[in-house]
């Protein structure tokens, strides 16, 4: 069969049919972390903090009644940036706030409607800033996750319902320590969300050891050992305190301001020092 000979762009566009190319939909997810304050166990100590994710729990097929992050399908008018900022809006009604764009999940699978392609972002707020309500399906999930072997053992808690998932995370590619990741266990999660929430924190977890990411999920003003708690809440671990002096030495300023109360000596307050 010869192949048509175009003389031009608009004699090609011209004869053109949209229609002999099978058709994919694209939406955007976005994974809303924050940090929250449990309950306190001790009046002179501050308050334990919990690093939290943004769960909405789905009123329609398919996943009825499972919980999944917030998302939905791009818009023929907008780019894919644009419509993850306007979901956001949508579920928290913020805006100006962190977001970055984290992986393409791109399963044949992952939808059983059609063939869905999903592109992640990674948004961090101050819970502080949210003055209205959200919506009524959506709640705060703490985080606690264990890595064992390349084995991600998380549980989600809100109180009133725990959600529980494993991701095994396999080399893929070991010259440039590429990895995939994997659905191990799940029952109460939509689609491929464990693998977006894994993905999250393991991006986070990485960043806020060399870059300023953390301050978009601290008020205006902070003490020291406020600011050191959010950093091993999210790092899984006790950090020295000289050692955290020291990283976060030049990120932060000391203002004239105190926090007073709750139990103990007043405590001096800092602030973000933005470059």
């Amino acid at each position: 069969m010869n192949k048509k000979v175009y003389n031009s762009e608009e004699e090609f566009l011209k004869d053109y049919d949209p229609n002999e190319f099978e058709r994919l939909s694209i939406t955007a997810d976005i994974l809303i972390f924050s940090i929250s304050d449990g309950l306190k166990e001790n009046y002179r100590r501050l308050n334990k903090k919990h690093f939290s994710v943004l769960l909405v729990k789905r009123d329609e097929y398919p996943f009825k009644d499972k919980w999944c992050l917030p998302g939905g399908f791009v818009h023929m008018d907008e780019t894919i940036e644009e419509a993850a900022v306007r979901i956001l809006k949508n579920e928290t009604n913020l805006s100006d706030i962190y977001i970055e764009q984290l992986y393409t999940f791109s399963d044949v699978k992952r939808d059983p409607r059609m063939r869905i392609v999903s592109t992640s972002y990674m948004s961090l707020i101050d819970k502080n800033l949210l003055n209205d309500k959200l919506s009524d399906n959506a709640r705060w999930f703490n985080i606690s996750i264990n890595e064992d072997d390349n084995l991600f053992k998380v549980e989600l808690d809100n109180q009133e319902e725990k959600i529980y998932f494993e991701v095994e995370k396999v080399l893929r590619e070991k010259t440039t320590d590429r990895y995939s990741y994997y659905i191990r266990k799940n029952d109460k999660l939509a689609f491929d969300h464990p693998l977006v929430i894994v993905s999250g924190i393991s991006r986070l977890k990485n960043k806020i050891t060399y870059t300023d990411i953390v301050f978009n999920m601290m008020p205006e003003y902070f003490t020291l050992g406020e600011l050191q708690q959010v950093y091993e809440v999210i790092l899984g671990k006790k950090l020295l305190d000289p050692a955290f002096r020291r990283m976060i030495a030049n990120k932060v300023e000391r203002t004239d301001k105190l926090k007073k109360g709750e139990g103990h000596r007043p405590s001096v307050l800092y602030k973000y020092k933005s470059k």
